[in-house]
């Protein structure tokens, strides 16, 4: 098996082609799709340089396989499937994060919140086959609660769950949300076999060190600054609820969840011909109609 890695540095995203030497079978997990906010323009720089290698390679994509719907980056999922005809893949609470959100962005009566944007739902446990590769779904919610771990052979692929062995874990703020999840996730992980590689979905590079993609479920356990071997429930989500109380929103958190929940497709044109996303006004800290902050009503 070979992974190839590929690093988006405006958002800081690992996406992954995985493949098999001797059958070219394949498998591309959490493209990126590129995105100005400020000009509202998408381009496919970062997806086009994942298409050239499976061209390159003469490589059979199976499956496009995303971790979550992500909040920092567009999915270039969609891309993928025009070209080379995969099936796009995610986990089935992905149902849950698109209630939530079709509320939160208003999205109209017909939008579905049963995941049929997406060619399959997959379970935890699950065992899903891309040719030669086999591939076992294992849900780790806490940055949402559609987050998935894909294991292929001995390597697993995080997303946004557990990060470089120097770095620490995902933020847990979003709706839905759950540290606690969070934490019971990674322990999952940690159960398996110390060797087990462990592909990160983003690197923040910190101390501004050369990016990073690969560590194992050891060397996580002995040193990951906000959850290791050692560290408790409660201390990990006292720790975790307190760093994202500081973190700002991602800068793509709107635009990003609004066309990942509708499985990476840009929205319906209006009549006038033209797209649109919607931007909800204070939904993360309340204000008035001049826009002062108000205090948060109590639950």
């Amino acid at each position: 098996m070979r992974i190839e890695p590929f690093f988006d540095p405006a958002t800081f995203t690992l996406t992954y082609v995985v493949w098999d030497p001797s059958t070219k079978d394949a498998v591309v997990i959490d493209p990126v799709l590129d995105y100005d906010p400020a000009a509202g323009l998408t381009s496919t720089t970062s997806v086009d340089k994942v298409a050239e290698y499976l061209r390159r390679e003469q490589l059979k994509l199976r499956f496009i396989l995303e971790t979550h719907a992500h909040a920092d980056h567009l999915s270039g999922s969609q891309i993928l499937r025009r070209h080379f005809d995969a099936k796009v893949v995610i986990g089935e609470r992905i149902r849950v994060v698109q209630e939530t959100f079709k509320q939160i962005f208003d999205l109209p009566p017909a939008f579905a919140t049963d995941g049929s944007q997406f060619d399959r739902l997959v379970a935890d446990g699950e065992v899903i086959t891309a040719g030669s590769l086999s591939i076992r779904v294992i849900a780790t919610p806490g940055h949402t609660p559609a987050c998935v771990t894909y294991q292929i052979d001995d390597a697993l692929f995080t997303g946004d769950v557990l990060f470089m062995d120097d770095y620490g874990t995902g933020r847990c703020d979003f709706p839905r949300g759950s540290a606690e999840a969070m934490y019971e996730s990674i322990q999952k992980l940690y159960a398996l076999p110390d060797a087990t590689r462990v592909f990160v979905g983003h690197d923040y590079q910190p101390n501004g060190r050369d990016v990073k993609w690969e560590t194992t479920i050891r060397a996580s356990k002995a040193r990951n600054p906000q959850l290791d071997a050692r560290t408790t429930r409660e201390g990990f989500v006292a720790m975790r609820t307190a760093r994202d109380a500081t973190l700002a929103a991602p800068r793509l958190l709107f635009p990003s969840v609004q066309i990942n929940v509708d499985a990476g497709r840009m929205p319906a044109p209006h009549a006038n011909g033209h797209r649109y996303l919607v931007v909800p006004l204070n939904v993360l800290r309340p204000a008035d109609e001049l826009g002062q902050p108000v205090a948060k009503p109590k639950a």
